[in-house]
C-alpha cells in the first residue's frame, strides 16, 4: 500500500483550522476515497463528519479548534494517519505542528513619565519549538481602531525574566503616541504572529505614591485626621484610597477607606477607639483611563494622648503581714492597672493617700508599678488611692479603712467551694442574721501546694454566691476566703482549704433552681425511653413466645417461686390424682361418629366401624345412622321412636378424617336394639368445640369413652368443656352414685410402647397399645371373632400445636393395668 498525503508538515496556530488531502493506493491500485478513514496519533479516529471528497479518489479532512501541540518524548508535533476503512494503516503520516500564540502583552509607565516598560509570558512549550521576538511600530498620535502588523515594525530586545516571562523597556517614550506591537514565531516550517495590541503611555501611567502622610485623633471625639501631599508629575485629577488599621501589630486586618473628593489632600475617617495608635497609608491613581495604583505611602501613626482625666481610681486590696524584727505589721497595697476606657487614655502616676484620726493626712507617689508598702502601727487607718495624667486626676477613688477593733467581727458563718472543672470554682456563703453595714465582699484565693500570688476580687454585697474563673489544678489543694467590707473597715475573715461535695445548698442567684429541675426532667425522659427500648427490643426478640399467665393451667400459679416451675414441669414418681391440664389447640378433627354397645359387653370388647366401608351384616345400622344428625357443640343422643333404652353405653368413639359423614355403633349382640341409639357427624360443622380433644397416634386417633356400671343412657351424653375436654351435661349422672368419664391425653407411640389414659375415677380405664390403633389401611386388632374384620379410613392431620400435660392415676388405676 502507498499512501500520499499533502502537505507533509504543516504549522497553525492554536484555535484555527486546518484540511489535509490524501490519496490511498492498494498494490498500485487507488481505493476509493469513501474507503479512507483517518487518524490521529493511530488513537483517536477522526469523525467521518470532517470527512469530504474532492473526488472519487482524493479524500479530505478538516480539523476544528485546534489546541497546542503537547510534547511526547522527542515528538513536538501530531501525526495524521490515512487509513483504509479496513484499519489497515502505511506508516507514511502528516506531521501537523499546533503553536499557542495568546500573549498577553502589559505595560506601564512610571511616576516620571520618562519610560514605558512592557511585559509578556510564554509557555515553556513554545519555547521549546522555536524562539520568540516582540515587534513594534509608533503612530504619531493615538491608536487605530483595528491595529495590525506593519511590514516597517521593528524588533525590540526584551530580557527574559523568571517564570518564562519577558520585560521590555521603551525609552524616551511619547506620551500620546499610539505603540502597536505583537509577538513573532519564528519556526523551520514558518512564522506565526500573535494578534497585535496598540497602548498609549499616557494611559498606563503608574503615578507616584502620595508623600507627607500625616494621622491624628482629635480629643473627646473619635475621628482620625488624614493628610497627605498630591504626587508630583501628575497631569491628571487623581482618587485616593486610605487605609488604617488600630494597632502596629501586623496580624491586625487593614481596613480600607474610599476618598470621595478627588480634589482634596485630606480625609476624616470616624473611630470608636480613643486610646489607641492608628497605622496609616495612602495611594493613588489617575481618576480617568486604564492606569495603576501606586505603591502605598510610607506609613503615618498617631500618637496617644490624653483625652480627659481618669475616670475613677484603682480598686486595691491589702495584704498583712507580720514583721516580729520590728515588732510592727505591714500592710502592701495591690491594686489593679487602670483600662484605658477608664484611664482616658494612659496613667502618669498613682497616688496613695493616708489619713489618720486626729493627724493630718499625706500623700505618696507611684510613678510604675501597683504594689506599695508601708507600716500599720495605728489602730485605724483610712488609705485612698488615686489615678493621675496629663489632664489631671481621678475624682471618684476608692478608700479602705484598716480598723483592728473591726477586724474582730465575726459577720460570714459559713463558707463553701464548689468546683465545677478546671477553669470554674462556685464560692457560696451565708452570713449571721442581723449583719448589717456591709459595702463589699472581697474574695482572695491562693495554691497552697505552690507558692503563687494571691488573687482576689471584689464583689457586690447583695451576692451569696460567685462563679470564679481561672486555671484550677484537680489535684492541688486551694485556699478561698471571705472578707466582709464595711465602713469603717474589713470585717473577720472565713476561709476554707477543700472543695465542699454535693449540691450548691446556699446562695440567691435562682440558676441552679433552674438547672436542677431541668436535669431532673432529662434523667426521667432518658428512663422513659430507656424502658420504651425495652419492651419494643421485647416484642421484636420474643414475640412468638407465649405468655404462661395467659393459660387456663397457670392461672393461680406464682411463678415468682421457684417451687412452682419445679412443680409444674419434674416429673412425679408417687401417683397422684388426675388433673388434666391441656393449652388450647387449632381444630384438627374433620369427622366424629359415636356408637353404642351393650352395657354388660366387657370393656375390652371394642369396634371401630367406618359408614363408609358398610358389609351386609352391618347394612342396619348403616341405614339407622345415615339417618341421624350431629348438631351444635354437644352430643345427644336420638333414635326414631325418640324413646332412650338402659341397655345401649357408649363404648368408644373414633376419629375418622376426610369423610363428609361416619356412623359409629356397637358390636351386634342384641338384633333388638342394635343401632337403636346412633350418632352422624356430618362435615366438621361443630369441631371447633373440640380443638383441644383431638389426638393423634400414629396415623390414627381414637376418643375412648369406657363404659361403667352406674352410666344412665337415657341422659344425655356429653359437653364439650372451654378446655377442649368432654364434660358431662348438668344432671346427666343425676341418678348414679358415681360417673366414669376418661379424658384424652396425647403421645406419639413407638413400636412395643403402651401408653395409659386413665379416667377420673379408678373405676374406668382405657388401655391403647400401638398394635391396637387402626392405620390407614389395616385392620383393627384385638376384635372378638364373631364380628367380621373392617378396613378404615382414619386419616388424622398431622399438625398438633400443643401438648396436653398428665398427672398420673392413682394406685387402683394402676392395679387395672396390670391385671388386664
Amino acid at each position: 500500500a502507498q499512501v500520499l498525503s499533502f502537505p507533509p508538515k504543516t504549522l497553525t496556530s492554536a484555535g484555527s483550522n486546518i484540511s489535509f488531502l490524501c490519496i490511498y493506493k492498494n498494490k498500485s491500485k487507488p481505493v476509493e476515497a469513501q474507503e479512507v478513514v483517518w487518524w490521529l496519533n493511530l488513537a483517536e479516529e477522526i469523525p467521518a463528519s470532517q470527512y469530504s471528497l474532492v473526488n472519487n479518489r482524493v479524500s479530505k479532512v478538516t480539523l476544528f479548534n485546534l489546541k497546542a501541540t503537547k510534547p511526547r518524548g522527542s515528538f513536538f508535533y501530531n501525526a495524521l494517519y490515512c487509513c483504509h476503512q479496513s484499519r489497515e494503516c502505511h506508516h507514511r503520516y502528516a506531521e501537523l505542528y499546533v503553536v499557542d500564540m495568546d500573549f498577553n502583552i502589559s505595560c506601564e509607565t512610571d511616576g516620571y513619565l520618562t519610560k514605558m516598560t512592557c511585559r509578556w509570558s510564554a509557555n515553556p512549550t513554545t519555547l521549546l519549538l522555536g524562539s520568540l521576538q516582540l515587534r513594534y511600530y509608533r503612530s504619531q498620535i493615538y491608536c487605530s481602531d483595528f491595529p495590525s502588523p506593519s511590514p516597517s515594525s521593528e524588533v525590540k530586545e526584551c530580557r527574559l525574566q523568571r517564570n518564562h516571562s519577558y520585560e521590555c523597556t521603551f525609552q524616551p517614550i511619547f506620551l500620546l503616541s499610539g505603540y502597536t506591537m505583537w509577538i513573532e514565531f519564528e519556526h523551520f516550517l514558518g512564522t506565526l504572529e500573535s494578534s497585535p495590541t496598540c497602548v498609549i503611555p499616557a494611559d498606563v501611567v503608574k503615578p507616584l505614591p502620595p508623600s507627607s502622610v500625616g494621622a491624628e485623633l482629635t480629643r473627646n471625639v473619635g475621628l482620625l485626621n488624614v493628610s497627605w501631599t498630591k504626587p508630583v508629575f501628575a497631569n491628571r485629577d487623581l482618587t485616593f484610597q486610605i487605609r488604617w488599621k488600630a494597632g502596629i501589630r501586623e496580624e491586625i486586618p487593614w481596613q480600607l477607606y474610599e476618598v470621595p473628593d478627588s480634589v482634596g489632600s485630606s480625609a476624616v475617617i470616624k473611630v470608636e477607639q480613643l486610646c489607641v495608635e492608628y497605622v496609616v497609608q495612602v495611594r493613588c491613581r489617575e481618576l480617568d483611563g486604564s492606569g495603576f495604583w501606586s505603591e502605598w505611602s510610607r506609613a503615618a501613626q498617631t500618637l496617644v494622648q490624653d483625652i480627659r482625666a481618669p475616670l475613677q481610681g484603682p480598686e486595691f486590696w491589702r495584704i498583712i503581714s507580720e514583721d516580729p524584727a520590728r515588732k510592727q505589721r505591714n500592710v502592701t497595697l495591690l491594686w489593679k492597672p487602670l483600662m484605658e476606657n477608664r484611664s482616658l487614655c494612659s496613667v502618669s502616676r498613682y497616688i496613695i493617700k493616708h489619713q489618720i484620726p486626729g493627724s493630718p493626712s499625706w500623700e505618696e507617689y507611684v510613678d510604675r508599678g501597683t504594689t506599695w508598702t508601708f507600716p500599720w502601727t495605728e489602730p485605724t487607718h483610712t488609705v485612698t488611692i488615686s489615678a493621675m495624667n496629663s489632664v489631671g486626676i481621678s475624682a471618684v477613688n476608692s478608700n479602705l479603712t484598716l480598723s483592728q477593733q473591726v477586724s474582730t467581727v465575726d459577720a460570714v458563718q459559713s463558707l463553701s467551694a464548689y468546683l465545677v472543672n478546671s477553669t470554674c470554682v462556685v464560692v457560696v456563703w451565708a452570713l449571721f442574721p442581723q449583719i448589717h453595714g456591709i459595702t463589699s465582699f472581697v474574695i482572695e484565693w491562693k495554691n497552697l501546694n505552690k507558692e503563687e500570688e494571691m488573687k482576689w476580687l471584689r464583689v457586690p454585697p447583695d451576692l451569696r454566691k460567685y462563679f470564679i474563673y481561672d486555671h484550677f489544678i484537680l489535684i492541688e489543694k486551694y485556699q478561698f476566703s471571705l472578707y466582709p467590707m464595711f465602713a469603717g473597715g474589713v470585717g473577720k475573715a472565713r476561709a476554707t482549704d477543700q472543695f465542699a461535695k454535693g449540691g450548691i445548698e446556699t446562695g440567691s442567684s435562682g440558676s441552679l433552681h433552674v438547672v436542677l429541675p431541668v436535669v431532673f426532667s432529662t434523667s426521667v425522659l432518658l428512663l422513659g425511653a430507656l424502658l420504651v427500648s425495652h419492651q419494643r427490643m421485647k416484642k421484636l426478640f420474643w414475640e412468638d413466645v407465649p405468655n404462661p399467665k395467659n393459660c387456663s393451667w397457670a392461672q393461680g400459679v406464682n411463678f415468682q417461686q421457684p417451687e412452682a416451675l419445679e412443680h409444674l414441669f419434674a416429673k412425679h414418681p408417687e401417683p397422684m390424682s388426675f388433673e388434666p391440664l391441656l393449652l388450647e389447640a387449632e381444630i384438627v378433627l374433620e369427622d366424629i361418629s359415636v356408637t353404642k354397645a351393650l352395657e354388660n359387653e366387657e370393656p375390652r370388647d371394642f369396634l371401630g366401624i367406618d359408614s363408609t366401608f358398610a358389609t351386609p351384616q352391618d347394612s342396619e345400622c348403616d341405614s339407622v345412622c345415615s339417618s341421624s344428625h350431629f348438631q351444635g357443640s354437644s352430643f345427644s343422643r336420638s333414635s326414631q321412636d325418640g324413646e332412650t333404652t338402659a341397655q345401649c353405653d357408649l363404648k368408644y368413639a373414633t376419629v375418622i378424617s376426610n369423610s363428609r359423614s361416619s356412623g359409629l355403633c356397637r358390636r351386634k349382640t342384641n338384633p333388638r336394639s342394635c343401632f337403636d341409639r346412633c350418632f352422624l357427624v356430618e362435615d366438621s360443622m361443630v369441631l371447633g368445640a373440640f380443638s383441644s380433644g383431638a389426638w393423634q397416634v400414629g396415623n390414627g386417633a381414637f376418643l375412648v369413652f369406657p363404659g361403667s356400671p352406674g352410666w344412665q343412657p337415657s341422659r344425655a351424653l356429653s359437653l364439650v368443656s372451654s378446655e377442649g375436654f368432654s364434660e358431662p351435661l348438668d344432671g346427666a349422672f343425676a341418678g348414679s352414685a358415681e360417673r366414669s368419664l376418661c379424658y384424652l391425653g396425647i403421645t406419639s407411640l413407638g413400636e412395643g410402647e403402651r401408653d395409659v389414659f386413665l379416667t377420673e375415677s379408678s373405676r374406668g380405664i382405657c388401655q391403647l397399645q400401638a398394635t391396637d390403633l387402626l392405620t390407614e389401611g389395616a385392620v383393627l386388632q384385638h376384635i372378638p371373632t364373631n364380628v367380621k374384620e373392617f378396613q378404615s379410613s382414619l386419616k388424622p392431620k398431622a399438625a398438633v400445636p400443643y401438648v396436653p400435660q398428665f398427672r398420673m392415676a392413682t394406685s387402683k388405676g394402676q392395679e387395672a393395668t396390670e391385671k388386664k
